[in-house]
């Protein structure tokens, strides 16, 4: 009998991120990301719900309390939950700059209070019974380099402004662990800003297989590189599990993803871990296994559900249906070896 948790969700934003830009691919729109999702079932299991991007054209942050009922009677009506969903930060949304001016800091927290709003809707209106709400920096690592120990100082004092603001909302706050946010771009580096803004509760880690594998890396950091290219797999597995027994504790929200080693960006998102097909031949992991060290003890954390995030995925691949069917039986795995009841 399969585990009843985590349950399984498909995100929204690979129709969004990367997207819409001059000379990038065109948005694809919510309506279509939900077919796509409905549609997918390996040996009658399906997704179980979506985890949602709080940004225009999906979902407006400013959007009426009236209209995001609708979304949510939208959602529901197709079988699906909704899980977590992510805060629209950075500069040129409603936030900014997490290490920036007063000014620009403000920006960001009162991004997490319109998070918290839409959110409160979708779970009063029953759509949604558990996730977080997701977060980065705000900012690349370039900038922070001027000032490590100063902006990362700052950056967990916006955090801490943040999740009191999110707290009072009953809501926990997800720091996306990738490459291209400062003073997150190394595993190092996102357990002392974890450790800085010292609010375990409330603020926690949200891990993703393909951008965890290039902390492995060092890429961005490579001062703090685990492994160099043609480790053995004993190496792998001492590097994976040092990574791991860092940000475990921390770990509140959990991607499932495939990387293939190199790094990727689209439209005006940085480059970042790329985000492979579930069976590419080049990926570098072994999901279901890699996912395992996640996801110990993951229903003490408040762990409830696991996304599979396709971020940067070509709207093609996103098109096809063989893509998510491959995606949903890699996660049915990933539930089977490491779900509960």
């Amino acid at each position: 009998m399969s585990n009843a948790y985590p349950k399984l969700h498909n995100a929204m934003w690979p129709g969004l991120v990367g997207k819409g830009s001059p000379g990038a691919e065109p948005f694809i729109a919510l309506d279509r990301m939900l077919e796509l999702t409905t549609a997918a079932s390996v040996n009658g299991q399906k997704f179980d719900g979506v985890d949602l991007f709080l940004f225009a054209p999906h979902i407006e942050i400013d959007l009426s309390d009236d209209d995001v009922k609708r979304i949510a009677d939208k959602i529901a009506g197709k079988g699906l939950a909704v899980g977590s969903v992510v805060a629209p930060v950075w500069p040129g949304t409603v936030g900014d700059s997490s290490m920036g001016t007063p000014e620009q800091r403000a920006k960001f927290v009162l991004a997490v209070k319109k998070a918290c709003r839409i959110a409160k809707i979708l779970n009063s209106h029953g759509v949604r019974k558990y996730g977080v709400i997701r977060i980065d920096a705000a900012e690349g690592p370039g900038h922070w380099t001027s000032d490590p120990a100063g902006n990362t100082k700052k950056i967990a004092a916006t955090f801490r402004e943040a999740a009191i603001v999110a707290a009072g909302n009953g809501e926990r706050l997800a720091a996306e662990g990738e490459i291209c946010w400062a003073g997150m771009h190394s595993w190092k580096n996102m357990v002392d800003l974890l450790e800085q803004v010292d609010m375990p509760g409330t603020v926690g880690f949200q891990a993703d297989l393909a951008h965890t594998y290039l902390y492995l890396m060092g890429y961005n950091a490579p001062e703090h590189a685990l492994l160099k290219d043609g480790y053995s797999q004993a190496e792998f597995e001492a590097a994976y599990t040092k990574m791991t027994d860092a940000l475990r504790p921390w770990t509140i929200d959990f991607h499932v993803a495939q990387n293939d080693g190199t790094v990727h960006g689209s439209g005006t998102h940085d480059k970042t871990g790329r985000h492979c097909l579930a069976d590419d031949p080049k990926g570098k992991l072994d999901i279901t296994k890699s996912a395992g060290y996640w996801l110990k003890g993951a229903a003490d954390r408040g762990i409830r559900h696991i996304c599979w995030d396709g971020c940067m995925f070509s709207n093609a691949t996103l098109e096809d249906s063989k893509t998510w069917n491959t995606i949903l039986g890699a996660m049915i795995k990933v539930r089977d070896a490491h779900g509960w009841n």
